[in-house]
């Protein structure tokens, strides 16, 4: 994009022009175009004072560092207008949330700790940042983030460390901000979206998030479908499993209707299936070259989709009655493995085919892709500012230099938006 940007100047400018439009000051709308502009121009690093080389007589360092570090704007605002212009485009068929860590050598950064990130597979020094996208076939656009609060910086955990509590003050993080588990965090994300008049209704995501039985059932309350990956030790009983009432001696409190044989893992439920009962699936075109009449290979795998009954304290706490509802169980088992290989759960309707499951659940490659492309060529992972506003301002302009991205791809190729 940055060598080409000298010819869509006009299109990011009038891009600009509508994302900003809430900001009080004429100022702030200038230098939220000048930090998109850098964000989009060609070079390795994207923190301030290497765009502000690159940005030749717009390259005010102190402007852009007040701009993104202390200006008091509302990355709110910027993200509903964001994704009112995405949602026309994305045409969304579901919301997907994720989390990706921003790796850093020091301590003085808002919320960074030793914690597991996917970024880098393993248990290191980071934040974790939380982020919610409108995703189709053809189209994804960030349009959320939350700064997730280890325990360690907040005061009122008992895991609340010391020194990383002085520093709150100084990150500018602000007194009511605490510890929240990251499925909270996303459940806040899809409810401030709903109210900027998004209504998409499927939620994506991994196991990070659908291991949380309490996510779950947030999205039923909100009368959201989803499909959500699960690990292998989910337990669940099948869809022909019975309650039973043992008969009343006389005495005491009449016993309750249980189920009499015990929850079994999902892994085990799909191996009593057999690979026989994996089918076999084509849910996208891949990038790889292929011998078909695309020119381009397809995703395909096989994969069992069973009617099951999760178990669980949560969800038995949460029933009006004692019998288990009756959800989706999809399992990818490749033809070349042993056992099956990944495990998702869905409360989609009990017609939908086999091949709109695996499509949704498979759907989640769109947030790798926006990972990628932010961190790769827009600086995501650049910001050099040690402040919890700074962090939410930089996300959010990155997010919207990607969305011009992807809106100038579509001009170009509007076919790229056709289901794969």
């Amino acid at each position: 994009m940055g060598g080409e940007l000298a010819a869509v100047r006009c299109d990011l400018e009038d891009f600009a022009v509508e994302m900003f439009e809430p900001f009080g000051r004429a100022d702030q709308r200038r230098w939220g175009g000048v930090y998109l502009r850098g964000l989009l121009l060609d070079g390795g690093r994207k923190s301030v004072e290497p765009m502000a080389a690159r940005l030749g007589e717009d390259g005010n360092r102190q402007a852009l560092a007040h701009f993104v570090t202390s200006s008091p704007w509302d990355a709110a605002h910027v993200r509903a207008r964001l994704a009112w212009r995405m949602q026309p485009v994305v045409k969304p068929t579901a919301l997907i949330v994720d989390d990706t860590g921003f790796l850093k050598d020091g301590d003085a950064s808002a919320c960074v700790a030793r914690q597991y990130t996917g970024t880098a597979g393993k248990v290191t020094n980071c934040q974790a940042g939380i982020s919610l996208h409108l995703a189709s076939d053809g189209a994804s656009a960030a349009v959320d983030w939350r700064l997730f609060v280890p325990e360690s910086w907040d005061p009122a955990s008992p895991k609340a460390d010391v020194a990383k509590v002085a520093r709150r003050t100084k990150c500018g993080i602000p007194e009511e901000i605490g510890h929240v588990e990251k499925w909270q965090l996303a459940l806040d994300m899809i409810d401030e979206t709903r109210s900027w008049g998004i209504e998409v209704p499927l939620v994506v995501a991994d196991g990070g998030y659908g291991d949380a039985a309490a996510f779950r059932l947030g999205l039923e309350e909100r009368g959201l479908c989803y499909v959500v990956g699960i690990s292998t030790t989910t337990t669940a009983r099948p869809e022909a499993a019975r309650l039973h009432t043992p008969p009343y001696g006389g005495r005491g409190p009449r016993p309750k209707p249980a189920y009499l044989s015990p929850a079994q893992t999902v892994k085990k439920l799909v191996i009593e299936a057999g690979k026989q009962a994996a089918k076999p699936v084509q849910w996208r075109e891949g990038s790889r070259p292929g011998t078909g009449r695309s020119g381009v290979k397809r995703m395909y795998s096989r994969f069992v989709a069973l009617r099951i009954r999760p178990a669980g304290r949560e969800i038995r706490k949460a029933l009006d009655g004692p019998e288990l509802p009756v959800r989706w169980l999809l399992a990818e088992w490749p033809a070349t493995e042993p056992e099956p290989v990944q495990f998702w759960l869905s409360d989609l309707p009990p017609d939908t085919p086999l091949a709109t499951l695996v499509r949704m659940a498979k759907l989640r490659w769109r947030i790798e892709h926006d990972y990628r492309e932010m961190k790769q060529a827009l600086g995501l992972a650049h910001f050099e500012g040690r402040t919890w506003r700074g962090w939410h301002h930089h996300v959010t302009l990155v997010s919207a230099a990607h969305a011009f991205c992807t809106l100038q791809r579509i001009t170009r190729s509007p076919k790229e938006t056709a289901p794969a």
